[in-house]
């Protein structure tokens, strides 16, 4: 006899019914818009409330991604309708069910939810809601224009969060136990709202994986704005850009990164890091640097779970074809742009003799845009009073015999357990070895304990131990990994990008 089908899940939140679908037997709820198309009138503008609708919203399908910049962006998608988020339930008939909150990383100029490395029904199906938001990102998200507020990309994340707390009980989810979670600019994302006067209390935990130093005064994020659009022919303001279509924006954002070099004797760090449109500190949405402001006591402590690869900058010196190839004059700019001054290009040296200049450059630049900013907020957390536990990923990668060490990204198909994802077979191999496997087993087990109850299953980090988890094939908790980079940041929080 034949079993009676299975009606598709049906959820009612405030601005109207979603319709779902199951996905390997889980609820499922895609593209649901949390705030109007910032297109038109809106472009620019901070993120407007979403209109209810009448009878009931399709949520099979992905929303369509926000204009992409970088290398390889990703084409073109139909509609405006940027705004959106997925959510995956185990039971949205139930209650009380913990919540993770994913915001994707990317650079701060690409990204998605629909990604299939954040899938996340292997989360779900450990018993957590998950919700997935997309953000603006590239010149939509985070240019600096004369006639709108700054930080847009951030703006569109509270109102994301504050979407969860008006109906994710709609899904089984406690809007009194959410996690907000991200990697790289994710990360970063994650770091700016726990200083945010607007993020508070729509939030409780914090998971933040290798966050990143990317962020810019002022007045350099002004100069960028003016060479975007002079680029463009336009007015460096929020009325002149909006003449110009979304995705020639987004072109112009990759045209601009890819012409970083020349303008390195100007913009000096944010040239050498690669990515031209970064969040700015504006003394308003984003008053300063996160680490600095939680170790001064101007913002509280969180139960967060912070860490980074071991080998961060890897990923983006192989890729560029550049891993054994830099010279000692390339090693010489990095460490005098992105070594704590004075004396921190002779201290690299010290702590590394006989390196060779490729490995200078990569251990400089890993400390400065993604290690020591995790490190710092990790401290900066326990010393306004939260509880900080850190991590390193040690996994390195087989692909192409080893070569990518473990790099920058290779945590997020770990984590999610997404080890069949294309991206991850390219690194962990097809299918991946069981090193890969116990190491995922160990981060998803970490997020899954640490969203329920704030602990990931070892001991807390503060500063006199030290402790840490590494995570590896056979993980470990030991004093922090990385103790020359920590000496000699020590007495450096990172600062944000500036003039030369």
């Amino acid at each position: 006899m034949l079993g009676r089908p299975v009606a598709p899940p049906l959820a009612r939140i405030a601005e109207g019914t979603v319709r779902g679908f199951l996905d390997r037997g889980l609820p499922v709820f895609r593209g649901i818009p949390y705030a109007q198309p910032p297109v038109g009138a809106l472009r620019f503008a901070a993120p407007a409330p979403r209109e209810r609708w009448h009878g009931v919203r399709e949520a099979f399908e992905f929303g369509p991604s926000v204009p992409q910049s970088g290398p390889l962006p990703a084409p073109p998608t139909r509609g405006t309708d940027w705004l959106t988020l997925d959510v995956c339930t185990p039971d949205p008939g139930g209650a009380g069910l913990p919540v993770l909150v994913w915001l994707h990383g990317g650079g701060y100029i690409s990204g998605t939810s629909g990604d299939p490395l954040y899938d996340p029904v292997r989360l779900a199906r450990a018993g957590l809601v998950v919700v997935g938001v997309n953000y603006r990102v590239g010149a939509e998200g985070f240019a600096v224009l004369a006639g709108a507020p700054a930080n847009r990309g951030f703006l569109d994340q509270v109102a994301a969060l504050e979407w969860v707390q008006r109906n994710i009980a709609a899904f089984g989810g406690d809007p009194g136990r959410v996690t907000v979670a991200g990697q790289s600019a994710g990360a970063g994302s994650v770091a700016a709202l726990l200083t945010m006067e607007r993020a508070r209390g729509l939030f409780r935990r914090a998971v933040a994986h290798s966050v990143p130093g990317n962020l810019c005064t002022p007045a350099l994020a002004a100069e960028v704005t003016a060479a975007l659009a002079g680029q463009l022919g336009a007015a460096p303001t929020a009325a002149g850009l909006a003449e110009v279509d979304p995705w020639r924006l987004a072109a112009a954002v990759t045209d601009l990164g890819a012409a970083l070099p020349e303008h390195l004797a100007r913009w000096g760090r944010l040239a050498q890091s690669g990515i031209a449109t970064v969040p700015v500190v504006d003394g308003e949405m984003l008053a300063e640097e996160p680490w600095t402001a939680l170790a001064a006591g101007r913002a509280a402590g969180i139960e967060l779970l912070v860490g980074h690869a071991r080998d961060e900058f890897r990923l983006f010196s192989v890729l560029a074809g550049r891993h054994g190839g830099f010279t000692e004059e390339e090693a010489g700019t990095a460490l005098d742009l992105f070594a704590p001054q004075p004396g921190g290009p002779d201290a690299y040296r010290a702590a590394h003799p006989g390196a060779a200049p490729g490995d200078l450059l990569e251990a400089v630049s890993s400390d400065a845009l993604f290690r020591m900013p995790s490190l710092h907020l990790a401290e900066g957390n326990a010393v306004a009073g939260g509880t900080s536990h850190l991590f390193e990923l040690a996994l390195a990668a087989p692909a192409l015999g080893g070569v990518f060490g473990a790099c920058h990204g290779l945590d997020v198909p770990l984590a999610f357990g997404t080890l069949d994802s294309p991206t991850a077979r390219q690194f962990l191999g097809d299918p991946p070895g069981p090193d890969a496997v116990a190491a995922s087993r160990e981060l998803q087990r970490a997020w899954v304990r640490f969203v329920s109850t704030g602990d990931p299953g070892w001991a807390a980090y503060e500063p006199r131990h030290q402790l840490t988890r590494v995570v590896d094939a056979r993980s470990e908790t030991v004093r922090y990994p990385e103790q020359a980079s920590r000496r000699i940041w020590a007495r450096h929080a990172p600062t944000a990008f500036d003039l030369v």
